[in-house]
């Protein structure tokens, strides 16, 4: 296969498992994020045949829920809450230490590798762990910049682990 190509045989699998209808949208795409961990700009005109609606409507609707990415996400995706009860307990010295240790920055939030996402939120809804965050959906609480580092040096041996399987 061509270095540019793209392979569609995951989409059609996803496809397979819905009504080729508008009202499959949400579902199709929800599908196509968990496979990729975004959603890539070249499924849109072929999930748009598949299901009868125009790219512009697709988008729109990826583009309308936060849940949705056009843009890769990393292998763990860290949240950290911003939230007042956060904010008030020191959650921005954790974001910064996050931020440095692997690179990023408020514009780039994904490590090159594709192994980090570092992004912030309004609220995780467990105010009272304050400062909160969250590594794949697990909630994380009472960090400290030194705990979130501890945790990333965690992530990153089990990643180190893996490479070696």
């Amino acid at each position: 296969m061509a270095k540019n190509q793209f392979d569609y045989s995951a989409i059609e699998s996803i496809l397979d498992k819905y009504p080729k209808e508008e009202v499959s949208t949400i579902a199709i795409l929800q599908d196509v994020q968990e496979q990729y961990n975004y959603l890539p700009r070249e499924v849109f005109p072929y999930i748009a045949r598949a299901i009868g609606v125009s790219e512009a409507k697709l988008y729109g609707v990826a583009t309308f829920y936060e849940n949705f990415s056009l843009e890769p996400k990393g292998k763990y995706v860290i949240r950290c809450c911003d939230g007042t009860a956060c904010h008030v307990r020191g959650s921005i010295p954790i974001l910064e230490r996050l931020r440095s240790e692997l690179g990023l920055s408020e514009s780039k939030k994904t490590t090159d590798d594709l192994n980090f996402t570092v992004e912030t939120v309004s609220c995780l809804g467990a105010c009272g762990l304050a400062p909160v965050m969250t590594v794949n959906g697990v909630t994380h609480g009472a960090m400290t910049p030194d705990k979130a580092a501890q945790l990333l040096n965690e992530l990153k041996e089990e990643l180190a682990k893996e490479a070696q399987a």
